[in-house]
């Protein structure tokens, strides 16, 4: 009897089942297998790599640069540039100052033009002096001449006065001999009486010859004097100063081919000081000049800063020559050959070609432009994008006007690739787009619309897809009266 008591007593007493209770359960089922198929989706998209994906938005906007490096060792005296400034060929952006240059090879060479120029003076003091000297012993030369000529022909002259008187001697001599020598023959005189003429008329004859001789002599150094010939005791003095004239002449000779020798040295000396001039005058102050213009990418020194030759000053990058490098699967090598087009979304140009696929790269390579390339996984490669200017010329036109107008370069922007035939987006891009999908709705009431008024955050869309569900789960449930409602015990109840 206790028993049925109690069975009646626990069914009166059993609250009735709430409208809603069964929809909890079925909510929570439903959420949990969106949870486990949205973990079992990032668990694919993280341990999978996208082997098959048309799409990457692992792709940067790259563009080559120019390093602006120091001309020279010294200081940095001003410097005209800052990161995004943009500059033409031929600008000055920078000038360099060095005090401290090392000036011993201009003054050793500046002794050497010194010394070299005291002895080109002192050859040519010397043969201006020889010339001096030669022109004086010319006209010496010549009176002595012209006196000699003078003396010689006097003592010719006398010399044929002589030669005739002797001749004329001889004449008489010898008439004297033929006269005796007839008395002789005539026994009208005695022989004894002819022999002293005879010696005379003999005497006579050898001085006519005598003087015969010396005149032919003088005649013959009269024209050897004309000749240059200066043989004889009267031509010793004036031939003593002929060979000291040739002495002089062969000085004079070798000053000039001395002068010659040492003025070659000068103007080597003096080629040599003015290179070094030169390039004291380079290496004391520069300017650092733009040679292709370009935007500034950044700055790595300023005024007042020590920098040697060959430092880097700052990066110029060449936003006309950007381009797209995108990270793709080894097995779209195929399809990513060169000259696919693709489509670009967030750069400067919507619309490019695969001009290099490159397997990997390198430090050097990095170094060559703005951006270095991003980082592959296994089995990954590189495509290098360039714009498309015969398609897509006039939109990338309007597109860098409007994007120079925000910012000065799209350099290092990350955008995505997608090739024009594909059809299998990439994981990332597909989430990022569902993400930016929730973070539109802008009330539980209204469609699908870009909220502009509410700031699009992950957290945002998150919050306001709770509150959907929940409003949902709370439009069809209305609380019981719980007035009645009392807790179940299990103890007996007595009467």
């Amino acid at each position: 009897m206790f028993e049925s008591v109690d069975r009646s007593s626990a069914k009166k007493t059993q609250p009735a089942k709430l409208p809603g209770a069964n929809r909890h359960p079925k909510i929570l089922r439903a959420s949990s297998l969106v949870v486990a198929g949205v973990l079992s989706l990032l668990l694919v998209n993280a341990v999978v790599p996208p082997i098959v994906a048309d799409q990457s938005d692992r792709a940067v906007v790259d563009a080559p640069i120019t390093l602006l490096t120091a001309p020279i060792e010294g200081e940095i005296d001003s410097l005209t540039i800052s990161p995004g400034h943009a500059v033409d060929a031929g600008d000055s952006v920078a000038r360099i100052s060095n005090v401290r240059l090392d000036r011993g090879t201009l003054i050793s060479l500046e002794e050497k033009a010194a010394e070299a120029r005291e002895k080109l003076a002192s050859a040519v003091a010397n043969k201006n002096s020889d010339r001096v000297y030669l022109k004086s012993l010319d006209s010496e030369i010549a009176n002595e001449i012209e006196q000699l000529k003078a003396q010689f022909q006097t003592q010719i002259v006398e010399l044929r006065a002589r030669v005739a008187e002797s001749v004329s001697q001889s004449a008489e001599k010898k008439a004297l001999v033929e006269r005796q020598s007839d008395m002789v023959s005539r026994d009208a005189a005695s022989v004894y009486m002819l022999k002293p003429t005879t010696h005379q008329y003999s005497a006579a004859l050898h001085n006519a010859d005598a003087e015969s001789a010396k005149l032919n002599q003088k005649i013959a150094q009269l024209d050897a004097l004309g000749k240059g010939i200066y043989v004889g005791d009267d031509l010793i003095a004036i031939g003593t100063l002929v060979q000291k004239r040739r002495d002089i002449d062969l000085d004079e000779k070798r000053m000039e081919i001395e002068e010659k020798e040492l003025s070659a040295v000068l103007q080597d000396h003096q080629r040599l000081i003015d290179v070094e001039q030169k390039r004291l005058d380079t290496l004391a102050e520069a300017n650092v000049l733009v040679t292709t213009a370009g935007d500034i990418l950044n700055v790595g020194a300023g005024p007042g800063r020590h920098v040697n030759a060959g430092d880097t000053l700052a990066s110029l990058v060449d936003c006309d020559k950007s381009f797209v490098v995108a990270i793709f699967s080894y097995r779209q090598g195929q399809s990513m050959k060169v000259g696919t087009r693709v489509r670009v979304d967030g750069a400067s140009f919507h619309s490019g070609i695969v001009t290099a696929v490159l397997p990997k790269t390198s430090d050097k390579i990095d170094d060559r432009f703005a951006v270095p390339f991003p980082q592959t996984e296994r089995r990954e490669l590189y495509a290098i994008i360039a714009p498309d200017g015969q398609t897509d010329g006039a939109a990338h036109a309007e597109y860098t006007a409007q994007l120079e107008q925000l910012t000065p370069c799209t350099v290092g922007q990350w955008v995505t690739v997608t090739k024009d035939d594909g059809i299998v987006p990439s994981m990332s891009v597909t989430w990022r787009r569902l993400e930016t999908l929730m973070t539109s709705w802008r009330n539980k009431k209204g469609p699908l619309q870009p909220a502009d008024d509410i700031e699009r955050k992950p957290e945002t869309g998150f919050a306001m897809l709770a509150a959907a569900f929940r409003s949902a789960s709370q439009a069809g449930y209305q609380p019981p009266d719980l007035a009645h409602w009392l807790p179940r015990i299990d103890t007996v109840v007595s009467r």
